[in-house]
Protein backbone atom coordinates (compact mmCIF):
# COMPACT_ATOMS: atom_id res chain seq x y z
CA UNK A 1 0.00 0.00 0.00
CA UNK A 2 1.49 3.32 -0.83
CA UNK A 3 2.11 6.17 1.85
CA UNK A 4 -1.35 8.27 0.03
CA UNK A 5 -3.51 5.22 0.65
CA UNK A 6 -2.01 4.53 3.80
CA UNK A 7 -2.73 8.68 5.23
CA UNK A 8 -5.76 8.56 3.62
CA UNK A 9 -7.14 7.41 6.65
CA UNK A 10 -7.88 9.72 9.19
CA UNK A 11 -6.96 7.27 12.55
CA UNK A 12 -3.67 6.78 10.68
CA UNK A 13 -3.05 10.10 9.97
CA UNK A 14 -3.87 11.31 13.70
CA UNK A 15 -1.26 8.20 15.20
CA UNK A 16 1.45 9.62 12.59
CA UNK A 17 1.22 12.86 14.20
CA UNK A 18 0.86 11.58 17.45
CA UNK A 19 4.30 9.37 17.17
CA UNK A 20 5.86 12.65 15.63
CA UNK A 21 5.46 14.03 18.64
CA UNK A 22 7.39 10.90 20.43
CA UNK A 23 7.86 7.45 20.54
CA UNK A 24 4.53 5.20 22.17
CA UNK A 25 3.60 2.48 23.40
CA UNK A 26 0.70 0.45 21.55
CA UNK A 27 -1.01 0.79 24.93
CA UNK A 28 -0.69 4.53 24.93
CA UNK A 29 -1.37 4.61 20.88
CA UNK A 30 -4.80 2.59 21.70
CA UNK A 31 -5.69 4.55 24.88
CA UNK A 32 -6.31 7.88 22.58
CA UNK A 33 -9.04 6.10 20.18
CA UNK A 34 -12.58 5.43 21.23
CA UNK A 35 -12.23 2.40 18.75
CA UNK A 36 -11.12 -1.23 19.90
CA UNK A 37 -7.62 -2.07 20.65
CA UNK A 38 -7.51 -4.66 18.04
CA UNK A 39 -8.55 -2.14 15.60
CA UNK A 40 -5.76 0.03 16.64
CA UNK A 41 -3.67 -3.08 16.38
CA UNK A 42 -4.55 -3.36 12.13
CA UNK A 43 -4.04 0.59 11.88
CA UNK A 44 -0.09 0.11 13.13
CA UNK A 45 0.06 -3.12 11.09
CA UNK A 46 -0.84 -0.48 7.80
CA UNK A 47 1.61 2.08 9.02
CA UNK A 48 4.25 -0.74 9.51
CA UNK A 49 4.01 -2.37 6.64
CA UNK A 50 4.06 0.79 4.51
CA UNK A 51 7.10 1.52 6.35
CA UNK A 52 5.50 4.62 8.37
CA UNK A 53 6.21 3.45 11.62
CA UNK A 54 8.73 0.57 13.37
CA UNK A 55 8.53 -1.06 16.44
CA UNK A 56 10.87 -1.45 18.98
CA UNK A 57 10.45 -4.42 21.42
CA UNK A 58 10.51 -2.62 25.34
CA UNK A 59 10.56 -5.35 28.11
CA UNK A 60 6.80 -6.20 28.05
CA UNK A 61 5.44 -3.57 25.87
CA UNK A 62 6.15 -3.00 22.03
CA UNK A 63 6.99 0.95 21.07
CA UNK A 64 6.32 2.34 18.12
CA UNK A 65 8.62 5.16 16.60
CA UNK A 66 7.55 7.27 13.73
CA UNK A 67 9.89 6.81 10.67
CA UNK A 68 9.51 9.96 8.50
CA UNK A 69 11.41 8.56 5.10
CA UNK A 70 8.57 8.02 3.26
CA UNK A 71 6.78 10.93 4.31
CA UNK A 72 10.26 12.35 2.98
CA UNK A 73 9.96 11.00 -0.03
CA UNK A 74 6.36 12.08 -0.88
CA UNK A 75 7.21 15.17 0.18
CA UNK A 76 9.89 15.30 -2.11
CA UNK A 77 7.30 14.08 -5.00
CA UNK A 78 5.02 16.91 -4.02
CA UNK A 79 7.68 19.50 -4.35
CA UNK A 80 8.59 18.32 -7.81
CA UNK A 81 5.26 18.11 -9.29
CA UNK A 82 3.97 21.43 -7.54
CA UNK A 83 6.77 23.04 -9.83
CA UNK A 84 6.22 21.17 -12.87
CA UNK A 85 2.00 22.12 -12.67
CA UNK A 86 3.12 25.92 -11.73
CA UNK A 87 5.13 25.92 -14.70
CA UNK A 88 2.93 24.63 -16.94
CA UNK A 89 -0.11 27.30 -15.27
CA UNK A 90 1.96 30.29 -15.71
CA UNK A 91 2.34 28.91 -19.39
CA UNK A 92 -1.42 28.58 -19.59
CA UNK A 93 -1.91 31.93 -18.11
CA UNK A 94 0.56 33.74 -20.64
CA UNK A 95 -1.09 31.36 -23.76
CA UNK A 96 -4.22 33.15 -22.34
CA UNK A 97 -3.00 36.64 -22.25
CA UNK A 98 -1.83 35.89 -25.85
CA UNK A 99 -5.15 35.21 -26.81
CA UNK A 100 -6.95 37.98 -25.16
CA UNK A 101 -4.52 40.56 -26.93
CA UNK A 102 -4.98 38.96 -30.42
CA UNK A 103 -8.71 38.96 -29.95
CA UNK A 104 -8.37 42.46 -28.86
CA UNK A 105 -6.95 43.31 -31.95
CA UNK A 106 -9.41 41.81 -34.13
CA UNK A 107 -12.32 43.91 -33.01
Amino acid sequence: MQVCEVLADPTRVEIVEMLARGDLAAGEIADQFAVSRPAVSRHLRVLREAGLVRVEPDAQRRRYRLDPEPLLELQRWIERNHRLWESRLDALGRHLDDMERHEGKRK
